[in-house]
């Protein structure tokens, strides 16, 4: 039986877990490639294989069409964007993933992102490094209005940080958990209205038509001149030409981009700014979010292909 496995972080903190898919009986095919594998590779290596363990390469309808063996996906992370999922129900695929793995990694790189971006940490650093010791003012973090956009696992988490620095927070999301939303202070508010509040804006949900550009000209426009955007979820759900006009025009103050619609973005132009910090799809890659991702994708591959864990 072979099994895929592409997302780049498995197994480097506990390669003990391509032991376990050995003594399953499966034989591991690994992405050797460093990177995201495109949608003709993963046709070629997908094509022979029973199971798959999956970060954010393509799993659409073409992909599957090349793997009529398949028969469980087990998604490395959260997110389910890039798996079709209608295919797969129609072909009988199970998908599993690995929920609350890495939230409180997601939440503290959110986080480092919202600090580094407002005292403009990067910027400070690359200026120190050419012996430039003049002093480059932020703005404060403490005591100000945070836009949670999802408040699931990692926006919750990202939440219970926050009340660490007495910010006030508002959230958005269609299901709303009132308990904890009561018991941590947090008010809820629609999309528009964070946008014009809040000094600090992070985004923690899904991608899928509902929210694809969700953060688009009209919303970043309605944004404080000295507001920041975060974004740890994905690339899609802002209009990146949109935010790229506002940072290079200054409307407002910064953004922290752990994700891109494409990786790594191709616009030169983002490379050229002092007033973001990018990241290359990271948020989620520590030692032990990495080894428990990969134990639970682990499971859920061998419960799904009815192997003894």
């Amino acid at each position: 039986m072979k099994v895929l496995v592409t997302p780049r972080s498995f197994g480097k903190a506990n390669p003990d877990l391509f032991n376990r898919l050995q003594r399953a009986g499966i034989d591991v095919i690994r992405n050797d490639t460093g990177g995201i594998l495109d949608e003709k590779t993963m046709c070629r290596l997908l094509a022979p294989c029973e199971g798959l363990i999956v970060g954010v390469d393509p799993v659409n309808a073409d992909v599957l069409a090349h793997a009529p063996s398949l028969r469980v996906i087990s998604k490395y992370g959260v997110g389910l964007d890039n798996i079709d999922l209608t295919e797969c129900e129609k072909r009988g695929i199970q998908v599993f993933r690995t929920l609350g793995a890495n939230s409180n990694a997601v939440a503290d790189y959110a986080f480092a992102l919202m600090l580094g971006v407002a005292r403009r940490v990067a910027l400070i650093d690359r200026r120190c490094r050419q012996k430039d010791w003049s002093k480059i003012q932020g703005i404060d973090v403490y005591g100000k209005t945070l836009g949670i956009i999802g408040l699931g696992a990692i926006g919750k988490c990202v939440a219970r940080r926050a009340k660490g620095f007495e910010m006030n927070i508002l959230a958005a999301d269609t299901s709303w958990d009132h308990d904890f939303a009561e018991a941590n202070g947090i008010a809820r508010a629609d999309v528009d209205e964070i946008c014009r509040n809040a000094d600090f804006i992070t985004l923690h949900c899904l991608l899928n038509e509902q929210t694809k550009n969700l953060m688009d000209a009209r919303r970043i426009g309605m944004m404080k001149k000295n507001a920041i955007l975060i974004n740890t979820a994905r690339g899609g759900l802002v209009d990146e030409d949109a935010l790229l006009d506002a940072l290079e025009k200054g409307s407002i103050y910064g953004a922290g981009l752990d994700v891109f619609e494409s990786e790594p973005p191709a616009n030169p132009q983002w490379y050229t700014l002092d007033n973001i910090i990018m990241g290359s799809h990271c948020s989620s890659s520590t030692t032990g979010s990495t080894m428990l991702m990969g134990t639970m994708a682990v499971d859920n591959l061998l419960n799904g292909l009815g192997l003894p864990l």
